[in-house]
């Protein structure tokens, strides 16, 4: 197991169960490089993976 994936499987227990839009989630990306300005490249990858990933429109 990774280190992140700590972070992660907290992610899906806390709120697992909850919906989101990805309009709230890049809301939530924007504070997060707003106030950890440090991790703006790894922030801006991940957005761009999740952005490019079509294997979800495939199902």
């Amino acid at each position: 197991m990774y280190f992140t994936d700590r972070g992660i499987e907290e992610l899906e227990d806390r709120r697992g169960d909850e919906e989101v839009t990805l309009g709230w989630l890049a809301e939530k990306l924007r504070a997060f490089v707003d106030t950890n300005p440090e991790f703006e490249t790894a922030i801006e990858r991940l957005a761009t993976y999740l952005a490019r990933d079509d294997s979800s429109e495939d199902d």
